[in-house]
C-alpha cells in the first residue's frame, strides 16, 4: 500500500511538474509575442528549467492635458470667476450703456452745421484718444507686438479712416436715425463685392434679405427727406461710401487677424496710430488742423470734453461686443446689438427734436427682419421653404411640359409643310 501510495504520488507530481512547463512556455511564448519594439523585455536564466520573465511596460495611460480656462475680461476687469449669465448680463449693459452715451454725443457734436469744414479735425482728435486707450490697454495686459504687415496695416487704416471721417460727415447732412439704419445695412455692398468680384454664390434667404434690406433702407429714407427739414441727398451718397469702406474693412480684418493670429489690440493700435498719420497729412496740407484748432479754442472744455467722452465709450462699446462675442456667440450678439440701435433711435427722437412719422417704425423693422434673415442663412446656407420648393418645381414642370408640347407641335408642323 505504501508503495502504491508513493507510485501514485510520484506520478501525481510528474504530472504537475509537466503541466507547469508547459503552462511556462505558453506564457514565454504569449509574452513573446506581445512584446513591441517600445518595450524593453529582460529575461535572466537564473536556472536552466525556471525563467524569470521581467516585462518593463511603459505607461499606458494618456496624460490628459489641462484645460485651462481662458481669461475673460471686459474693460480690464476679470470676470472669468463669475456664471456666463452674469457674464452675459454684464456685457450687455457695457454695450447698451457705452453705445447709447456714443450715439449721443456723436449726435450732440456733428449735427451742428458749423462743425462741417473742420470734422476732420474732430475725427484726428477721435483717433489719438483711441490709439492712446489701446495702447494703455497693453500696459494693463499684454504688450502689443505687430504680427501683421504694414502693408495690410496700411490699407486698414485708409478704410478706417474713411468709414469713420465719412460717418461723421454724413451727420451734417442727415439724421442720426438715418445714418445709423444706413451703417447697419452692410450686407448690401458685401454681396455686390462678393459677387462681382468673388463669384461667390449666396443663399436664397440672403437675396431675400437683400431686398427686404433695399426696401426698409429706401421707405426709411423717404420718410427722413420728406419730415427731416436737414435732409440733404449729398449725406445719401457720403454714408454709402461710409458703409463701402466699413464693408470692405471687415474682410480684410478678419483675413489678417486669422492669417496672422493677431490679436484685436493690436489691429485697433496700429490702424489707428497709422490713420492719424493719414488725418495729419491732410489735415496739415488743406489747413483744416488750424482751423479746426481755432474753433475749439473758442469753447475748448466742451469741445475737447465730449470728443473724449465719445472716443471712450466708442472704445469701450466695441470691446464689450467682442466680449459679448466671445462668450456667448455671434447670434446673440447681434440680437443685443440691434436692440441697442433701436433704443439708440428711439432715444434720438426723444432728446433731439425731430419730426416723427409712423413710416419710420416699419421700414425700420424690415431693416432688423433682415439682418436676422442674413444671420440664419449663415447657419442654414441651403434652406429653402417648403413653398417656394413647391412652386419653383411646378413652373419647372409646366416649362418642361409646354417646351415639349411645342417641339411635337413645330415638327408636326414641319412634316405637313
Amino acid at each position: 500500500m505504501s508503495i502504491a501510495w508513493r507510485q501514485a504520488d510520484d506520478v501525481i507530481k510528474g504530472e504537475r511538474r509537466y503541466k507547469l512547463k508547459s503552462s511556462n512556455k505558453v506564457v514565454e511564448t504569449s509574452d513573446e509575442s506581445e512584446l513591441t519594439a517600445s518595450q524593453k523585455s529582460v529575461i535572466t536564466m537564473n536556472q536552466p528549467k525556471d525563467a524569470i520573465i521581467r516585462i518593463d511596460v511603459p505607461s499606458t495611460s494618456k496624460s490628459i492635458p489641462r484645460t485651462e480656462q481662458t481669461e475673460i475680461n471686459i474693460l480690464c476687469f476679470n470676470i472669468t470667476p463669475y456664471s456666463e449669465l452674469t457674464q452675459f448680463l454684464c456685457c450687455s449693459f457695457f454695450v447698451f450703456i457705452c453705445y447709447l452715451a456714443y450715439g449721443y454725443f456723436l449726435e450732440y457734436i456733428f449735427s451742428n452745421a458749423e462743425l462741417k469744414p473742420v470734422s476732420l479735425y474732430i475725427t484726428l482728435v477721435q483717433f489719438l484718444i483711441t490709439m492712446a486707450l489701446s495702447y494703455f490697454e497693453s500696459l494693463i495686459r499684454n504688450p502689443i507686438k505687430r504680427k501683421v504687415p504694414l502693408r495690410t496695416y496700411a490699407l486698414l487704416a485708409a478704410l478706417t479712416l474713411g468709414t469713420m471721417s465719412l460717418s461723421n460727415l454724413a451727420l451734417s447732412y442727415l439724421n442720426y436715425p438715418t445714418q445709423l439704419i444706413f451703417k447697419s445695412c452692410k450686407l448690401i455692398p458685401v454681396m455686390i463685392g462678393s459677387i462681382v468680384i468673388m463669384h461667390k454664390r449666396y443663399g436664397f434667404l440672403d437675396y431675400v434679405a437683400a431686398v427686404i434690406m433695399c426696401i426698409g433702407l429706401t421707405m426709411f429714407t423717404l420718410a427722413d427727406s420728406s419730415t427731416s427739414p436737414k435732409f440733404n441727398f449729398l449725406g445719401i451718397i457720403v454714408i454709402s461710401l461710409a458703409l463701402l469702406c466699413d464693408a470692405i474693412i471687415g474682410n480684410v480684418q478678419e483675413k489678417a487677424m486669422k492669417q496672422h493670429n493677431a490679436s484685436n489690440n493690436e489691429v485697433v493700435f496700429y490702424s489707428y496710430a497709422i490713420g492719424c498719420i493719414y488725418l495729419g497729412v491732410i489735415t496739415g496740407f488743406s489747413g483744416v488742423l488750424t482751423e479746426g484748432f481755432d474753433y475749439c479754442l473758442k469753447n475748448p472744455v466742451s469741445m475737447y470734453s465730449n470728443i473724449f467722452f465719445l472716443s471712450v465709450s466708442g472704445y469701450m462699446g466695441l470691446q464689450a461686443v467682442l466680449t459679448l462675442v466671445r462668450i456667448c456667440g455671434a447670434t446673440v450678439a447681434v440680437t443685443v446689438t440691434t436692440f441697442r440701435k433701436a433704443l439708440s433711435i428711439i432715444i434720438s427722437f426723444l432728446i433731439f427734436n425731430k419730426p416723427f412719422v409712423f413710416q419710420y417704425v416699419w421700414s425700420g423693422m424690415l431693416v432688423v427682419l433682415a439682418i436676422y434673415l442674413n444671420h440664419y442663412s449663415k447657419k442654414h446656407p441651403n434652406y429653402v421653404p417648403i413653398a417656394v420648393l413647391g412652386c419653383w418645381h411646378y413652373i419647372q414642370s409646366f416649362y418642361e411640359s409646354e417646351y415639349r408640347y411645342l417641339r411635337i407641335k413645330s415638327k408636326m408642323y414641319a412634316d405637313t409643310v
